[in-house]
């Protein structure tokens, strides 16, 4: 499996920005399935966005559509999250996931994961 490690939370302002970046071990991440779920307190994990390895077509929870962007540099195994626009709701610990089945939203779609960062945007 690969060993997932996400960093780039902190508190924020409500409009303001962040990138969250996922440093992926290994030698296969740009064979990968890459995904951002987030997790507020008292709720259940959450679909945020996913990317294909070769970064075309990723997918967005309508929440952050337009909002949020997803990418990663293969070269340095690495993944991003660059957030704009940033919303109270936006509060969270942030997951990167890792897995092979495709671009998917579901949790079980993914078989590795990071300890996740938290991101606390207040108003």
């Amino acid at each position: 499996q690969v060993q997932l490690v996400e960093s780039g939370g902190r508190l924020v302002q409500a409009g303001g920005s962040l990138r969250l970046s996922c440093a992926a071990s290994g030698r296969t991440f740009s064979t990968l399935f890459m995904g951002w779920f987030r997790q507020a307190p008292g709720k259940e994990r959450e679909f945020v966005t996913a990317i294909g390895w070769s970064g075309i077509l990723p997918v967005y929870a309508d929440s952050v559509k337009g909002r949020f962007t997803i990418s990663r540099d293969n070269a340095k195994n690495t993944l991003y999250l660059q957030m704009n626009g940033l919303k109270p709701e936006d509060t969270a610990v942030y997951y990167c996931a890792a897995g092979r089945r495709g671009v998917l939203r579901n949790v079980e779609g993914y078989d590795s994961w990071g300890q996740g960062t938290q991101v606390t945007v207040s108003s």
